[in-house]
């Protein structure tokens, strides 16, 4: 038994060594510099063209009422459907902006993950607004792909309801409540989704 276990005890001694053997090459600072400088270019240039997608949406939806917002890597467009108490339908004032908005991803940001966020207002139970805005965020979803031409791996659909933090109008619904009872767009570009 004392030979077996010397044995292992000298086949363990030799992996470490061998294992502190592969160790004797080092990574020289200039080498460890240069590639931080590399990552962190990578990341400007990743944050200029994001903001260059977000300033080219401004200006195509400046006649739009529309808030776009830039956060890590997404650009949020705000306010793009709105839907009447108890609806899930998308009206005809809000596709116009919806068609602007897939012709934009289709020409130019085809690889661009969509999300659209379905909103109510706080006049229902929280069960049926959550079901409520999952319709809307559905409904805007099928629109982008069936009628806008984006791909239905593109496009998916979230729902919030009537969460506190996110009503443009705290507590409103009725005429009032019209900007809670929304569909939001955040769009990923590239690996940030």
């Amino acid at each position: 038994m004392a030979s077996v276990g010397g044995r292992i005890g000298y086949g363990i001694v030799g992996v470490f060594v061998v294992a502190l053997g592969g160790c004797t090459g080092y990574v020289k600072q200039t080498d460890f510099d240069s590639a931080i400088a590399e990552l962190r270019g990578n990341d400007q240039k990743q944050q200029q063209e994001i903001d260059a997608i977000k300033q080219e949406m401004e200006q195509k939806f400046a006649k739009y009422d529309t808030q776009i917002a830039e956060m890590a890597g997404r650009i949020r467009v705000d306010t793009v459907a709105h839907f009447d108490t108890n609806k899930s339908d998308v009206r005809e004032e809000d596709k116009p902006l919806l068609d602007d908005y897939a012709k934009v991803l289709r020409e130019h940001h085809s690889q661009a993950v969509v999300t659209a966020e379905g909103f109510a207002d706080p006049s229902g139970s929280p069960g049926y607004n959550k079901r409520l805005a999952l319709k809307r965020a559905e409904a805007v979803r099928d629109y982008l792909i069936n009628t806008g031409g984006l791909s239905a791996s593109q496009v998916r659909a979230v729902s919030y309801g009537e969460v506190k933090n996110r009503q443009v109008v705290p507590g409103e619904s009725g005429e009032k409540g019209m900007a809670n009872r929304r569909v939001s767009l955040v769009t990923d570009f590239g690996g940030n989704g």
